[in-house]
């Protein structure tokens, strides 16, 4: 009898011993296992992500040739509206270095676009993360922002040799200075506990008990600059809905994030030419 209890205990026996001598490992030792792991595991993941490159390129060569046109069209009118943005961003760059040599203020932090592919996405309750194809080799950085064309897409929290690790907007560990639009009074926005198939959302803290804002009539949530890591300006998301916080000081709410966050194929990362400013 007293055997047979001593082979079924034996599973969770060792199962022990192995988490005790984990816990006993140095934390050195851990983490130099974890970022070999990581880095043996990458290139099967950015292999996995060439190949979905190259049959989305096969697929786009069986498209009919009216529909290769229209798109060319279409590219064409985005390519002439961008130009005209640029005229217009290189005139609002030269306003700002104006007005900071005549207020004399220090230069706003610098960045370098680097656009990279996603190679893996990696979502869970815990956290919501993504891996994209470019890390050191590309220069990028530990806290360097990532963005796309719907505004804030995370923050770099890991960089390999190849790829680096995202931390989303919509991850629990995420948080932001970020303020309402049209008011330069501060907030605290954190990433949310997300499902799998549910719709984003994060929650923002300390607003105003000025500022209202519904379901109805939403009201934008942007980047504050304040940190120095992200630039002033960039969306976050909306803000639908605001409660009295239990403190009767501020405000709480919900935040709806854009849906395209779980789908994206590529985001720019804006490392900064100056880290040391930051």
């Amino acid at each position: 009898m007293l055997p047979k209890r001593f082979d079924q205990a034996r599973p969770f026996a060792t199962l022990g011993v192995v988490l005790l001598v984990w816990l006993l490992v140095p934390t050195v030792l851990k983490m130099f296992t974890r970022v070999t792991f990581f880095e043996l595991q990458a290139p099967f993941a950015a292999a996995q992500s060439y190949v979905q490159d190259l049959q989305e390129f096969w697929a786009l060569r069986t498209r009919p040739k009216n529909e290769v046109i229209e798109a060319g069209r279409d590219l064409a009118r985005l390519n002439a509206s961008y130009e005209v943005r640029l005229q217009e961003n290189e005139q609002l760059k030269g306003e700002i270095l104006r007005l900071e040599n005549l207020l004399k203020l220090p230069p706003m932090p610098a960045y370098r676009l680097e656009p990279a592919r996603v190679a893996r996405r990696d979502f869970s309750g815990w956290w919501q993360r993504m891996i994209i194809r470019k890390g050191a080799n590309y220069g990028v950085t530990v806290g360097a922002p990532v963005v796309f064309s719907g505004g804030v897409v995370g923050r770099i929290v890991e960089v390999h040799a190849y790829t680096a690790v995202v931390d989303l907007v919509t991850s629990p560990t995420f948080r932001v200075a970020a303020s309402a639009e049209g008011d330069n009074r501060p907030t605290s926005y954190q990433g949310g506990i997300n499902d799998t198939f549910a719709a984003p959302r994060g929650t923002v803290e300390f607003v105003p008990l000025d500022i209202s804002a519904a379901r109805n009539q939403p009201k934008r949530l942007v980047t504050s600059g304040l940190g120095g890591v992200f630039p002033p300006g960039l969306t976050i998301g909306e803000i639908t809905t605001l409660e009295p916080s239990t403190d009767g000081l501020f405000k709480t709410g919900e935040v709806k994030l854009d849906e395209r966050l779980g789908s994206l194929t590529e985001v720019t990362v804006l490392v900064p030419l100056n880290p040391e400013n930051l």
